[in-house]
């Protein structure tokens, strides 16, 4: 018989809103909430419901861009056990985690003792390309963020990034499904320090011989012929050309060689690894 907290976790759905950064996941979240009827928001390292913040804090009042990268994945303990603890105690059905990737999402759902996520909705889903796009300049020339919590909560916690309030008005459907009612959504502006201060990248080369250092650790008689760098919104994907010797299981091995390499570079650097890609190219003797 499964514990009742597994009974429990099975009766909840997880949505994810997935998109780059600065693409406006945020400042929509609410208005894909109402539409899903979901209670509760996991945002930037937050744990939101309807206007409140119950738990964690938020990445946005990091000082730099990799340390708020690793807020945002819940990679400190006790940040992701305050927040998991918090979510075993609430009763709810439906919760959003907004992430730059699939693979981010899945990753929050995981350290949060979340089931993956059951629908993932796409910025572009919900959002034209005129708004992405306005929302990305915002970002990148003014360093503006969105936390979707009314500014009273945001200066009490995070007085020094508070820059501005964003008013919503929408209108939904009464309680009895005939006419509306209108509702008034408040957002929070805020400027991270580390937006003033620019991304922190690591060159292509200390990235590769991150790699190397993990595939000799892994397997010395695995040999790298080739490894290709590509930047990414929030961090890095690798595409890493092998050489292996004959014998080796090439389904296990090769997908274990890859969360190895993941979880140390993400370990010791907090950059996040969106996507490894490794071709073999010979069976060696």
């Amino acid at each position: 018989m499964l514990p009742n907290f597994l009974f429990a976790l099975k009766r909840k759905k997880v949505f994810a809103l997935v998109g780059e950064s600065g693409t406006g996941k945020s400042f929509r979240s609410k208005l894909v909430a109402e539409k899903y009827g979901i209670e509760y928001i996991i945002d930037d390292g937050l744990l939101i419901r309807d206007n409140r913040i119950l738990a964690g804090h938020s990445a946005k009042k990091e000082n730099n861009f990799l340390a708020a990268v690793k807020v945002a994945l819940f990679d400190d303990k006790t940040h992701r056990d305050e927040v998991a603890r918090r979510l075993q105690n609430e009763k709810f059905k439906r919760i959003m985690l907004l992430g730059t990737s699939e693979r981010m999402v899945h990753k929050i759902a995981a350290r949060l003792q979340l089931p993956p996520p059951a629908k993932i909705i796409k910025i572009e889903d919900i959002s034209t390309q005129d708004e992405i796009d306005k929302a990305i300049r915002t970002r990148r020339i003014e360093g503006k963020h969105v936390i979707p919590v009314p500014s009273i909560e945001v200066k009490k916690s995070y007085p020094n990034i508070f820059y501005d309030v964003i008013k919503i008005f929408t209108r939904r459907l009464a309680p009895a499904g005939i006419g509306t009612i209108p509702t008034l959504y408040e957002k929070s502006v805020v400027r991270p320090e580390y937006s003033k201060r620019g991304k922190v990248i690591i060159s292509e080369a200390a990235l590769s011989q991150m790699v190397i250092h993990c595939v000799d650790e892994y397997n010395k008689n695995i040999k790298i012929k080739k490894i290709l760098v590509k930047d990414a919104e929030m961090g890095y994907k690798l595409v890493i050309t092998i050489d292996v010797p004959y014998g080796i299981q090439l389904g296990g091995n090769i997908h274990d060689l890859q969360q190895y390499i993941i979880d140390n570079i993400e370990r010791y650097t907090g950059i996040l690894i969106e996507e490894i890609n490794i071709i073999i190219d010979k069976i060696t003797e």
